[in-house]
């Protein structure tokens, strides 16, 4: 008369399949067991390209020698003209690549996890470290502030800004025409501030949409032996005009960070340059790319540091500034500077190792399991993988 009672859940409708993680953004940790059952090649994100672990390593090499620079570029014309060089690219090529990595982003839990824990924390513990720092080596009174980034933690604002209007740019139909208009327009309006250093993350946008709006295919145009020989005419010509633009082009222009007004330039300047230096920096970075190696070489493990290496190293830089170190005289000839170029290459290349990685992940990639809520579909399927062993 009656249908026999099932048991519980049977009739419950099937839980969906887990998503991959987005390209270049961890997801869920997966149990060992399980990593194990799945061929390598149904692992999205677990194989890295040596090229962009390469490119992000090199560039990074390049941005700490930009500021062991700069306290010693005012006496060498040729030094400064090598400044402008490689501010001209090194920070563009570098979001190029985080836009890439972000294609996938999207709002669902896990990944605002890791944006949350990989970006935002790092944000609030190194924008309170670098003041506390600066006091205990000179005595100072600074405040914390976090909503003026100090120094270097800029970048962690506008990277979080970006990858949360990630979806918005994948939306509109011209995605990098907006960018570039709003990076113009920013260019314009002194009124914006320094709250947050939104002129850097408005300025340098359309560099983090480019990104994502390519394909790997863009990235092996660029890769082609052509183009690596012609960039070396191209790097050539850009040391000359580097170092005929010293005494007459305001290298504020390459931080992003003010509008033209600030910059005592006349207001129709900003646009101006905002296209003139982002053509050249697109024409430098291409470049750049073309001559990172494809293959592994002994630094590319260091290329997943490379956030440790960026934010550590300026601890090093500021520690010989307060210190008076780069007072030395010797250290402003030639070969003083060389010596400071390699100290910073090395000293950067030494943060982004595994050993420095283990001693900073507290502050860089904590767990922080306590303070979000589980995913009911993802513990579900925990539950749901012995029933699964025991039917088998």
């Amino acid at each position: 008369m009656f249908d026999a009672a099932s048991s519980p859940g049977q009739n419950r409708r099937p839980l969906p399949p887990a998503q991959s993680p987005a390209d270049g953004v961890p997801g869920p940790r997966t149990p060992l067991s399980a990593q194990q059952r799945r061929p390598a090649q149904d692992r999205p994100g677990r194989e890295r390209d040596a090229f962009f672990d390469n490119a992000k390593y090199l560039a990074i090499v390049l941005v700490a020698m930009g500021h062991s620079w700069e306290p010693l570029k005012d006496d060498s014309r040729i030094l400064e003209a090598a400044y402008s060089v490689v501010y001209s690219f090194h920070m563009p090529a570098f979001i190029i690549i985080s836009g890439f990595f972000s294609r996938s982003f999207d709002m669902r839990p896990d990944r605002l996890k890791r944006l949350i824990t990989g970006v935002a924390v790092p944000y609030i513990l190194f924008e309170t470290a670098y003041p506390l720092f600066k006091n205990l080596v000179t005595g100072s009174h600074d405040d914390i502030s976090l909503l003026d980034p100090w120094y270097l933690t800029w970048f962690l604002v506008a990277l979080f800004v970006w990858r949360l209007t990630t979806p918005v740019w994948k939306l509109v139909r011209r995605p990098l025409p907006l960018a570039l208009g709003i990076a113009m327009l920013a260019t314009v309006s002194p009124n914006i501030g320094d709250d947050l250093d939104l002129q850097r993350v408005l300025q340098f946008l359309p560099y983090f949409v480019l990104g994502l709006c390519m394909k790997p295919e863009h990235f092996h145009l660029v890769r082609r032996r052509w183009v690596r020989i012609a960039s070396v005419p191209v790097f050539a010509a850009a040391l000359v005009v580097g170092w005929w633009a010293v005494p007459r082009m305001n290298t504020g222009w390459f931080y992003h960070r003010d509008s033209a007004q600030e910059l005592g330039a006349p207001w129709w300047c900003g646009p101006v340059m905002t296209l003139a230096l982002m053509g050249c920096s697109l024409v430098l970075t291409a470049g750049f790319f073309a001559w990172v190696p494809r293959r592994r070489m002994w630094f590319t493990a260091l290329g997943a540091g490379t956030l440790y290496g960026y934010l550590l190293h300026g601890f090093l830089v500021k520690l010989a500034d307060y210190r008076g170190w780069y007072e030395h005289s010797w250290l402003h000839h030639p070969l003083g500077e060389i010596l400071v170029t390699a100290l910073a290459a090395a000293a950067v290349t030494v943060l982004c190792t595994r050993p420095v990685q283990r001693v900073f992940r507290f502050a860089m990639d904590p767990k922080l399991e306590w303070a979000f809520r589980q995913d009911a579909a993802e513990l579900a399927r925990e539950r749901q993988k012995p029933r699964e062993k025991v039917s088998a």
